[in-house]
């Protein structure tokens, strides 16, 4: 006997090679069966989700869920019931000094599953910006004790290299994050934005399996040449096994750069959010509305849920998460594709059309719904840019 059958949804597992109508039975968390038809008797209750998408839950590679210690934290449960985000991985909120207490106060009581990428900065993101500035912060040594006692937990290393992060120290503190990247034998995530240091200087540290978050910033990191093409840099780096992830946050994507990519077939290797105080409050709002924006700059439906799926989960390391295989913890995504008329922004607030947007209707976590809850109104200093705040019409 199974516990939930959900029946009849278009179900896209791109790790599978699977894009069919079909039906997905749950037993004890996991994913027992998926079938062209299961017999409901068999299913202690179903779900119905015929004209929708049923996806393994997403997996959002760059989010901010320190909430409460960090500037820019938010919590994961109440987004992740509307989202779809089932596996959340946290770009360095915690530092050496408080990443136990990331694990005992956010990881152990949230219900969707959570990793993190260890800042290089032993403080992490207490404050907006600045945390690399200072580099007796940057202690090696000793975070690479926390990686070891936390190996579980952290799955990269995260340092934010742009000219108010590093103020001053140059290209030190990313020579010293690819000295624990490597000491640690794992992936590191590098953020730009705009320099110094210069973009060149960066990605020459960067190695196969290293993430650039950001890489459609409009910043003068950007990956763009002066009349508007995409830089030869961008190819170079998708040629090293540099991975391209987007990061949209509330700075850090461009339109004009992500066109310019996908015109010449530079799709992103994966599509996050950079969720947080001030992202989520808009123009970006949450992975689902990111992944929307890239549905209507052309990318096909398959192609949008695979880099929310099953490659940012490789790219850290666990395959057995976004995939809705045999076996496989049951997280698992509904959502409705709705047709209308839209508008999306970039964080300049440019704006773009869009036909389709993805709408979450239920999220699973070992096979459980999440229900859903209010969440957290915005910490007193996250305050949207006024640009910002003028077009969406909040003041």
């Amino acid at each position: 006997m199974y516990d939930l059958l959900i029946r009849h949804g278009r179900v896209i597992d791109p790790a599978s090679a699977l894009d069919e109508r079909a039906d997905v039975a749950i037993r004890d968390g996991r994913i027992a069966l998926v079938a062209p038809a299961i017999d409901p008797s068999t299913a202690r209750a179903t779900i119905e989700a015929d004209g929708q998408i049923v996806t393994p839950g997403l997996v959002d590679l760059h989010t901010h869920i320190y909430w409460g210690v960090t500037y820019w934290g938010i919590e994961a449960d109440p987004v992740a019931a509307r989202s779809g985000v089932t596996t959340w991985l946290d770009a360095g909120s915690a530092g050496a000094y408080s990443l136990p207490g990331f694990r005992r106060y956010i990881v152990e009581p949230s219900r969707v599953r959570i990793f993190a990428l260890l800042n290089l900065s032993a403080i992490g993101l207490i404050a907006p910006t600045w945390e690399l500035s200072n580099l007796d912060y940057c202690d090696v040594e000793l975070a690479a004790r926390i990686v070891a006692e936390h190996r579980d937990l952290v799955l990269g290393i995260k340092a934010r290299i742009d000219g108010n992060t590093t103020r001053g120290v140059g290209i030190r503190p990313l020579q010293l994050a690819r000295a624990l990247a490597d000491r640690v034998g794992l992936p590191l995530m590098v953020h730009i934005g705009s320099g110094p240091p210069e973009i060149a200087a960066i990605a020459a540290l960067l190695r196969p399996g290293d993430i650039l978050t950001h890489c459609f910033t409009g910043g003068d990191h950007r990956l763009l040449t002066a009349d508007g093409r995409l830089a030869p840099l961008a190819h170079e780096l998708r040629q090293r096994g540099v991975l391209l992830d987007t990061g949209h946050g509330g700075g850090s994507f461009s339109y004009a750069v992500a066109e310019a990519a996908l015109a010449e077939g530079l799709l992103p290797d994966v599509i996050s959010s950079d969720i947080h105080q001030l992202s989520v409050q808009g123009p970006m709002f949450d992975l689902p509305t990111t992944l929307s924006k890239f549905l209507n700059l052309g990318m096909s439906l398959p192609e949008v849920i695979d880099r929310a799926t099953r490659r940012p989960a490789v790219a850290v390391g666990r395959p057995d998460l976004g995939t809705l295989g045999i076996g496989a913890p049951a997280d698992i995504a509904i959502f409705r594709l709705e047709e209308g008329a839209y508008t999306f922004y970039d964080v300049a607030m440019e704006a773009r059309p869009g036909r389709q947007r993805l709408v979450c209707t239920a999220t699973l976590v070992a096979g459980q719904e999440l229900p859903r809850a209010a969440e957290r109104p915005p910490a007193p200093w996250a305050a949207l840019p006024e640009h910002q705040r003028r077009v969406l019409g909040k003041g």
